[in-house]
């Protein structure tokens, strides 16, 4: 019997239940890594190639649901798990626990657990860091990638130290993130400033409740908190190579967080076939606010990298 015929289901939330109900229900199955479980979301056949959708701050699996559907109608098996600190039964507690190695081990970890070898890997936001760093430190395994919003780091870094450049000052917003009152900062007033940011993403009000019920407390927070607050954090890297899978990179311009220096440098650090999809017109959110685009380049994608 396979590992996922021995997951154990999830309950899923009312809220969560209301929002599937008008496309599909996703299984919901654990994930055992180490001493964690991951939650995850989980579609399409089981022999199908593996694909794996890592979320972005501040969210979960569930900012994927207008495109997990479409990859699993393709053939793929589609796994969306909540990462580090966005499961309950992976959230350790200590800034460090939220480095860059740690969460390419738990990408490698959950591909472990689910018997693959190989597995394309898709990113949004934060999501997308750790994939271009699951390509760069594991490029055996990795088989395609695409990234949302985020360059790539090397990209990034270009970006973020150039003096004639904006992503600096666009990437500001993070020193807040460390402040150690940022726990309070979101959740004060019924957790204004998170249903700002879900609200300003055009969910609607059960969509945002989904997020809430995940989030909306202390604990759950800070742990996700904790990823920017690890960036600072000195860490062994593993030994990082050149990306030469197939790489789609989805930027938009309306992305007050990512400016267009590393949107265009990314190319410069590709040594595979590679495409650039611009959205115009579109911010940050590029999963729930351009769905039908996206899912255009992902069957782009997945019709160039081919699969079983």
């Amino acid at each position: 019997m396979s590992h996922i015929a021995l997951t154990t289901v999830i309950a899923l939330s009312i809220s969560t239940q209301l929002v599937l109900a008008q496309s599909q229900e996703f299984e919901m199955i654990q994930i055992p890594v180490g001493e964690f479980m991951f939650d995850a979301a989980v579609a399409g056949p089981e022999d199908g190639d593996l694909v794996i959708m890592l979320h972005g701050f501040p969210q979960s699996w569930f900012e994927y649901r207008h495109q997990i559907p479409i990859l699993a109608e393709m053939g793929f098996r589609v796994v969306a798990p909540n990462q580090r600190g966005y499961s309950p039964g992976a959230r350790p507690q200590g800034v460090d626990a939220y480095v860059m190695p740690n969460l390419i081990g738990d990408v490698l970890g959950m591909a472990d657990w689910l018997g693959r070898d190989r597995f394309h890997v898709i990113g949004h936001d934060w999501g997308a860091a750790v994939a271009w760093y699951t390509a760069l430190a594991s490029p055996a395994r990795v088989q395609s990638i695409v990234a949302i919003s985020v360059p790539h780091p090397f990209a990034f870094g270009e970006a973020l130290s150039s003096p004639s450049g904006q992503q600096a000052s666009m990437s500001g917003y993070m020193d807040a993130f460390r402040r150690a009152d940022a726990e309070e900062r979101f959740l004060a007033d019924d957790s204004a400033l998170l249903r700002s940011i879900y609200n300003g993403s055009g969910n609607s009000a059960d969509e945002t409740q989904v997020y809430l019920d995940l989030l909306g407390s202390r604990e759950a927070i800070g742990a996700t908190l904790n990823w920017y607050r690890a960036m600072i954090v000195q860490s062994a890297m593993p030994t990082l190579t050149p990306i030469r899978m197939p790489t789609t990179y989805v930027w938009s311009t309306g992305d007050i967080a990512l400016g267009s220096e590393g949107a265009e440098l990314t190319e410069k650090y590709i040594e595979g076939p590679y495409r650039f999809v611009v959205i115009d017109d579109v911010g940050h959110w590029i999963p729930e606010q351009a769905p039908d685009q996206l899912n255009e380049a992902l069957r782009e994608h997945f019709a160039q990298t081919g699969r079983r």
